[in-house]
């Protein structure tokens, strides 16, 4: 169900968006899980609940595995250990991953509007075009930046800003698209407007950090958006 902060004048200036990856568009947490608990073996640790792994995702990789070593303050085990979960990780990044229902369709939809499809996301920018490409998505998206691609991840407001220069898009012209309240806050530091989706990792979070716009799905966002007015 749309809850919106928006007029439908608003919503038709869009024509920059900015999504998250993981939680928005693909659903990567088994094959995260699986890889976190694959680093914990490899160094004499036990399993963890693959719920718990799934609360420590959206922070990028390297708080990731902090957060999986049992919040180590050793910044030398950390290093080490992220190394093998990166390996691991990528020789097993699609072995359960799937773009959510609704995401493909949506993306073209908003493409044949004329809008200008970004990814900012806070994993390894290597990792996440490489997804993005093993699932046939790649092409939709002019810029993919990633969680190493500047000095601060999101909810720093940088990656968001350097994406509106490369675009030449207004602030008001760009949403934000994700799932978590590190999305709503991305967006809040910018100044730009933000949609949560409601089926990803951090969705649940959404409450304590309203987005200007809630969508079931990016086939929702893109008719919202795209729709186009009577003539008058």
């Amino acid at each position: 169900m749309t809850r919106s902060a928006f007029d439908p004048d608003e919503l038709a200036r869009l024509r920059l968006f900015i999504f998250d990856l993981d939680g928005t568009l693909i659903d990567s947490k088994l094959d995260l899980a699986l890889a976190v608990n694959a680093t914990r073996a490899a160094f004499r640790l036990g399993p963890l609940p693959h719920e718990q792994i799934f609360g420590y995702i959206g922070d990028g990789a390297p708080l990731l595995v902090r957060r999986a070593l049992d919040h180590t303050e050793d910044d030398a085990l950390v290093e080490q250990a992220l190394g093998f979960f990166l390996r691991h990780y990528r020789e097993h990044m699609l072995d359960n991953t799937v773009a959510y229902p609704g995401v493909r369709e949506g993306l073209a939809a908003l493409e044949a509007g004329g809008r200008v499809l970004t990814i900012l996301t806070n994993k390894p920018v290597r990792i996440s075009r490489e997804i993005l490409a093993g699932l046939g998505l790649a092409g939709h998206f002019r810029l993919v930046y990633g969680g190493n691609s500047f000095e601060r991840k999101k909810p720093d407001p940088m990656g968001v800003e350097v994406i509106l220069r490369e675009t030449q898009a207004n602030k008001d012209e760009a949403l934000v698209v994700g799932d978590s309240e590190i999305d709503v806050l991305t967006a809040r530091n910018a100044g730009t407007r933000v949609c949560g989706v409601t089926y990803g990792l951090g969705s649940h979070r959404l409450d304590d950090y309203p987005p200007d716009l809630r969508v079931d799905s990016l086939t929702e966002l893109a008719a919202l958006v795209t729709e186009k007015k009577p003539a008058t």
